[in-house]
């Protein structure tokens, strides 16, 4: 199948671009930025000493705490006049994750974003409904201009707003929507309560920015009645949302390695996983001008996909994000990902996809409680049975005592944006 936007390129077509970005990238940084050509030097490398991409590994590692540390303009590595953007991450105040974008960036984000939607197989025709956030934020100038670029309709309403969502949805008659998992699941319930289900014309939904159970995205799929959904990957720090996108095939993200290359490392050890394995994301642009990343830790755990995708596209593909390394909590000598225990709660029928994990601590002993909903169809009568199942299932897999409590639909609190599920009142007890 021929693309628009998604080169056709072989292994070594790909490795052949990555190596001439790498040795670009490590001379341009080297060149243009003092906190590069000084990390490069205590690391006792030199760009020429890039020979191969093996030699990736002979590069400095790049942090949060590195861009936080060089505000406002950390890795800049073109002249001020050259930046005709910036768009920034969460941080406290004075310290957020400030990048910066030349002319040439922003054209290469939104031919990017364009072959998200394109490997989404939607068509001019199609109306896309943003529901993210703009402003100091990617998202928002993500989807649209990729959007435009790519060549559909944008309906640009942002997040919250649910009245407008509804109305564009079924006045407008959306066909895509684009917003985080916890924003599809809050619209789902939304139109099935209204009884809009007849009203709404959704076929597709792009969705990303947050960790997801299988059970919350058949959640939404099924109240929002779309054929497909497709989880997006992508930072700030690496332009933005957009860096690679799951198929119709659904059998992993298509990442554009073309673009930049991406490790996944041990977080401890920092060094290479066996194929196949979860580790920690680390990445590295090949053309980003203003604020180019060099082995950038994403904290993000994922696994790479070995074999080629049955879709026919030929990019590499990656797993869905797992959670965070520091996300990880620990509860009584145990390391805990939040989406160990939304795994344990998806294998119940008679549970919602929404939860929520409370941390506290009483006379020096940590406790734990989860939260979650139970559908609509199951029946409250058996709630302190359930609560017991569900109890020993997560001290069977995750080998930890927790106070399960299952609450009435839309008891626990709803987000526009990344739901928050993890309550840590430890320090505060």
């Amino acid at each position: 199948m021929t693309h628009r936007f998604i080169p056709d390129l072989t292994e070594e077509h790909i490795a052949d671009k990555q190596l001439t970005g790498l040795q670009w990238t490590a001379r341009h940084a080297f060149d243009g930025s003092p906190f590069y050509r000084s990390r490069m030097k205590s690391q006792g490398v030199v760009p020429e000493d890039i020979r191969t991409l093996e030699d990736i590994r002979k590069l400095p590692f790049t942090t949060a705490e590195d861009l936080k540390d060089g505000y406002p303009m950390p890795l800049l590595s073109v002249p001020e006049a050259d930046v005709v953007r910036i768009h920034g991450s969460s941080g406290t105040t004075g310290k957020r994750k400030i990048l910066a974008y030349t002319k040439n960036d922003l054209d290469l984000w939104q031919d990017m974003f364009a072959r998200c939607y394109e490997l989404a197989g939607l068509t001019v025709e199609d109306r896309v409904q943003i529901c993210v956030g703009y402003g100091l934020w990617t998202a928002g100038a993500g989807f649209q201009l990729g959007c435009e670029r790519f060549g559909a309709m944008a309906l640009p309403v942002g997040p919250g707003l649910l009245e407008i969502q509804l109305q564009m949805l079924t006045d407008l008659r959306s066909t895509c929507l684009c917003s985080t998992a916890s924003m599809a699941l809050l619209m789902g319930e939304e139109v099935q309560k209204q009884g809009l289900f007849d009203r709404v014309a959704l076929k597709k939904a792009i969705f990303g920015a947050e960790t997801h159970t299988t059970k919350m995205r058949k959640q939404f799929e099924e109240s929002l009645g779309l054929e497909h959904s497709f989880d997006i990957i992508g930072m700030t720090e690496l332009y933005g949302p957009g860096t690679g996108l799951e198929c119709m095939a659904h059998e992993g993200i298509h990442y554009w390695a073309d673009l930049y290359i991406m490790e996944i490392l041990d977080p401890e050890t920092l060094t290479p996983v066996a194929p196949g394995e979860v580790g920690e994301m680390v990445v590295t642009s090949l053309q980003k001008e203003a604020s180019p990343l060099i082995r950038y830790r994403t904290r993000d755990l994922t696994r790479l996909i070995p074999g080629a995708c049955s879709c026919g596209v030929s990019m590499p593909r990656v797993d869905k994000i797992m959670g965070r390394s520091d996300d990880m909590f620990i509860f009584r000598g145990v390391n805990i990902y939040p989406g160990q225990i939304g795994s344990v709660l998806g294998s119940f029928d008679d549970l919602s996809a929404e939860y929520q994990i409370s941390l506290t601590r009483r006379d020096g002993l940590d406790h734990m409680s989860v939260s979650v909903e139970h559908g609509p169809q199951a029946s409250r009568e058996t709630s302190t049975a359930l609560a017991r199942k569900v109890s020993e299932e997560i001290r069977k897999h995750i080998l930890v005592r927790s106070d399960v409590r299952i609450l009435g639909p839309g008891e626990l609190p709803r987000s526009f944006a990344k739901t928050k599920r993890v309550q840590d009142e430890r320090g505060t007890d």
